[in-house]
C-alpha cells in the first residue's frame, strides 16, 4: 500500500486550512479525521501477485522479461518483402483466374457441387464461395511469407515494436478473494485453531481498520510465535482484545507521519527508481522497477555523487523511512546519522532523536556505546579519535586510553567524562594523583597508571593527539553532553537488539572535526554492537548520509563483517578523494551494492570501472572496400551510379569478434550518465548479484 508525502518532511492533507471549531452545521456530515488515501485496498495489495527474477528487482506486479533481446528485422527489408509477397500473391491469383495454371484449383468446388446445381443460384453462390475460401488461403500464405502482420504493428504503433515479441512469463494470478490461500483470512491461524483470532483480523482489514504496518507486525509476531509456541496464548489474547492494534510498537505508533516513498512492506522494499530502457543496461532488467531490500542492504552500500545530485532526498531518506517501517513492524532496527538539517525524516518518525550540541535535545550520546569492558571502549574510542591520523597506531592508541579508564572505572564505577579524560590524558599530576588516591590498595590498576605516566611524553607516545581529539569535545557548545554519571539520558547502541529508530544530528557546521570524530565513533560502535547481539533476528542498519573522512582501516574492516551479523551500512561520499588512498581499493571491496551517481569525476569512475571489471561484448567491424570494375560496361555503370550518388562503388567486409570490455568507463560514467540517474551494482546476501545497472531514479522529472 502506498502513500504519498511531500519531501520537506509535511504530509499533504486535505484540511490544512482552518475551520471554526465546534460541530459540524445540521444536515453536513462530520469532518474526516484524515485525508483520503488512494490505490488499492489492503486486501488487493495482499493478494497482489509479486514476483523476482533477481536482486533488486521490485516485485509487485513484476513480469520477468526474456533474457536476451530478439534480433530485430530492419524496417525497409520488412517493406520490400511485403511487397514482393504482395506482387507474388497477386501474379498467382492472376494466373489461376485467368486459366494459365489449369483448372486443378476448381476441382473441389466441382466434386462438392452436385451436377443439378449447373446454372442456378446455389451454384453461383457456391462458386464465390470457393474463391473467398482460395482468395483468403493466399492472403494467408503470402502474408506470414510476407510478414504482413509485424509490419502492420511496426507501422501502425505509435512506438516501433519488436520483430520478434519477447517471451513474457505469464503473471500469476493472486489468491483469490475468500479462497482459502487468501491472506486476509489468515489461514496460518485457522489452520492451528485460532479461528476466532483470524476472523477478528479479517474483519479488521475489511472494515479499513488495518493498514500494510498493522499486517506486517502481526505476521511478524505470529513469526516469533511459531517458534516458540508458548507465545500462542498471549498472542490471540492480544489480538482480541485489540485487533489490528495488537504487539504494537512500543512507541505506540502505527505508522510514520508521512511517507516520501513508495513501500512494499509485504516484500520489505523500497522503490528507488526504474532501470533505464537502453543498450547500456541488460535486456532482462530493461524498463523493470528497482527497489531495496535487507538482502541487498546487508551486503552494505557505498554510494558516490557531487553535492545536489540527490543523495539525500532519493536515496537516504527513502531507505531509512523504509527501515523505519519495517521497525514499526517488529522486523529492523535503524540509525540515521547526518548533518543538523538534513532532510533524513520528521522527528515523529523517530523514537529517539539526538542533537549534539543541542540544548534543547531530550537524548544524550554515550561515548562509551554502552560498553563496561575498558579495553572495548578504548578500542572504540581509539579508533574514533585517532584512527584517521597517519602515523598513529590504533592499537598503541587503545592500549593508551585503556591505562586511564580502567583505572578511573574501578575507583568510580564509571567512565570519565570527557574534561575528566582530558585532563588524565594531558597528564595533569593533580588528576593523576587524586586518582591514586582512590584506587588505594588496588595494585593492578595502579600500576596501569603507572605505565601510562612512563609512557607520557615518549616520541611514540599517542597521548598527546588523543587528548587534542578530546579537546574537540570539551567545548562549551558540548557542555553537559556524553554524560557518565547517569543524571542525563544517553542512547547506546547496545538498543540495537530491538526495534529502535534512531536519528543522530551532528553539528557539521560549526564544529565539523568533531562532527567527523563522533560519526567515526558511531560507525565504530555500530559495528561492534551489531556483531555482538545476541538476537540477530532484527536487520540492524545504520545510515551515514555523509561519510567523508570517517572511514579508517578498523571500520572497513568491520564493514565486512557485517553481513554474517545480519547487518548492513549505507555510506554516501562526495568523492572517494574523502577516502583516504589506501582504503579506497578495500572500501570498494568490502560493500557489496556500489552506487555512482551523475557527475562524479573520471578518477572516482576508474576506481568504479575497477571494481565492476569487464564483460564479453560481440563487436562488427564494417570495411569499406571501393570495387574496380574490368569491363566496359560495368565502369561505364559504375561510373554513372556515381554521378548520380556521389560515392564511389563499394563492397561491406563484416568481422564479427568477441573481444573483453569495461562494463562502465571512467569516461562513461563521468560523461553518460544523465541528471537524475546512477549506475548501480547489487549483490545479495545468498551472493546473487547484478550487473552495473543504469537507473532512473525515483521523483526525477
Amino acid at each position: 500500500m502506498d502513500t504519498d508525502g511531500t519531501h520537506d518532511g509535511r504530509a499533504t492533507r486535505s484540511d490544512r486550512v482552518p475551520r471554526p471549531a465546534g460541530p459540524p452545521p445540521p444536515g453536513l456530515p462530520p469532518k474526516p479525521s484524515h485525508a483520503p488515501t488512494s490505490g488499492p485496498t489492503l486486501g488487493d495489495w495482499l493478494r497482489f501477485p509479486r514476483s523476482s527474477d533477481g536482486p533488486g528487482v521490485w516485485t509487485y506486479g513484476h513480469v520477468p522479461r526474456a533474457a536476451e533481446e530478439p534480433e530485430e528485422t530492419p524496417t525497409r527489408q520488412l517493406i520490400s518483402g511485403a511487397l514482393i509477397s504482395l506482387l507474388a500473391g497477386l501474379l498467382l491469383w492472376s494466373l489461376l483466374w485467368n486459366g494459365y495454371l489449369g483448372g486443378f484449383w476448381l476441382w473441389p468446388l466441382y466434386m462438392f457441387t452436385p451436377d443439378s446445381w449447373a446454372g442456378t443460384l446455389p451454384s453461383v453462390v457456391a462458386s464465390y464461395v470457393w474463391y473467398a475460401v482460395v482468395a483468403i488461403v493466399l492472403i494467408i500464405g503470402f502474408g506470414r511469407l510476407g510478414r504482413w502482420p509485424e509490419l502492420g504493428r511496426r507501422l501502425l504503433s505509435s512506438r516501433a515494436l519488436r520483430a520478434v515479441q519477447p517471451v513474457h512469463t505469464a503473471n500469476p494470478a493472486g489468491p483469490e478473494a475468500g479462497g482459502e490461500d487468501d491472506p486476509v483470512r489468515w489461514p496460518e491461524l485457522r489452520g492451528v485453531g485460532l479461528a476466532e483470532v483470524a476472523e477478528r483480523l479479517e474483519v479488521e482489514a475489511g472494515g479499513g481498520r488495518m493498514n500494510d504496518v498493522d499486517y506486517a507486525r502481526i505476521r511478524r509476531a505470529w513469526d516469533s510465535v511459531r517458534v516458540d509456541p508458548s507465545r500462542m496464548r498471549a498472542f490471540a489474547d492480544a489480538v482480541r482484545a485489540q485487533g489490528a492494534g495488537a504487539c504494537a510498537h512500543p512507541s505506540g505508533a502505527r505508522d510514520l507521519p508521512v511517507r516520501a516513498a513508495r513501500h512494499d512492506l509485504l516484500a520489505r522494499q523500497v522503490l528507488l527508481g526504474t532501470v533505464k530502457d537502453g543498450p547500456r543496461n541488460p535486456y532482462s532488467r530493461r524498463g523493470t522497477a528497482l527497489a531495496l531490500d535487507p538482502d541487498v542492504l546487508g551486503t552494505s552500500l557505498l554510494a558516490v555523487g557531487p553535492s545536489g545530485t540527490g543523495k539525500t532526498r532519493q536515496l537516504v531518506r527513502p531507505v531509512v523511512e523504509s527501515l523505519s517501517l519495517q521497525a514499526l513492524a517488529g522486523q529492523a532496527a535503524v540509525v540515521a546519522v547526518g548533518a543538523a538539517g538534513a532532510q533524513l525524516g520528521p522527528d515523529a518518525a523517530f523514537d529517539v532523536v539526538v542533537r549534539v550540541g543541542d540544548t534543547a535535545s531530550v537524548y544524550d550520546l554515550d561515548l562509551y556505546g554502552g560498553a563496561t569492558d575498558p579495553d572495548e571502549a578504548a578500542t572504540l574510542l581509539a579508533e574514533a579519535f585517532v584512527g584517521d591520523v597517519p602515523g598513529i597506531d590504533v592499537r598503541r592508541a587503545a592500549t593508551a586510553l585503556a591505562q586511564l579508564l580502567g583505572p578511573f572505572r574501578a575507583a568510580h564505577e564509571r567512565f570519565p567524562a570527557v574534561p575528566e579524560l582530558r585532563e588524565l590524558l594531558d597528564g595533569i599530576p593533580t588528576a593523576l594523583d587524586a586518582l591514586r588516591r582512590d584506587l588505594a590498595g588496588q595494585h593492578a590498576m595502579l600500576r596501569e597508571l603507572d605505565a601510562r605516566a612512563r609512557q607520557h611524553g615518549a616520541p611514540a607516545d599517542p597521548g598527546p593527539a588523543l587528548a587534542d581529539r578530546v579537546a574537540l569535545l570539551d567545548r562549551p557548545a558540548f557542555a553537559g553532553f556524553f554524560d557518565t554519571t547517569g543524571q542525563g539520558r544517553p542512547f547506546s547502541l547496545r538498543a540495537l537488539e530491538h526495534p529502535i529508530r534512531v536519528r543522530v544530528d551532528l553539528p557539521e557546521r560549526g564544529h565539523a572535526d568533531a562532527s567527523r570524530m563522533l560519526a567515526r565513533l558511531l560507525l565504530a560502535q555500530f559495528n561492534a554492537a551489531a556483531a555482538a547481539r545476541t538476537d540477530r533476528s532484527l536487520f540492524a542498519f545504520l545510515a551515514l548520509d555523509d561519510a567523508s573522512h570517517t572511514l579508517t582501516a578498523g571500520t572497513v574492516r568491520g564493514v565486512q563483517r557485517l553481513r554474517s551479523a545480519h547487518a548492513g551500512v549505507l555510506l554516501t561520499l562526495r568523492t572517494l578523494d574523502d577516502v583516504p588512498e589506501e582504503l579506497r581499493t578495500p572500501l570498494l571491496g568490502a560493500v557489496g551494492c556500489r552506487m555512482a551517481f551523475s557527475g562524479v569525476t573520471t578518477w572516482d569512475g576508474k576506481r568504479f570501472a575497477e571494481a565492476w571489471g569487464t564483460e564479453w561484448v560481440e563487436t562488427r567491424d564494417v570495411t569499406h572496400r571501393t570495387v574496380f570494375a574490368d569491363q566496359p560496361l560495368t565502369r561505364l555503370m559504375h561510373s554513372f551510379r556515381k554521378l548520380v550518388t556521389g560515392k564511389a562503388v563499394t563492397t561491406d567486409a563484416v568481422t564479427v569478434r568477441q573481444v573483453e570490455r569495461e562494463r562502465w568507463s571512467a569516461s562513461d560514467l563521468a560523461h553518460a550518465v544523465p541528471p537524475g540517474h546512477a549506475v548501480l551494482s547489487l549483490t545479495s546476501v545468498r551472493g546473487e548479484r547484478a550487473a552495473p545497472l543504469l537507473v532512473r531514479l525515483a521523483g526525477t522529472s
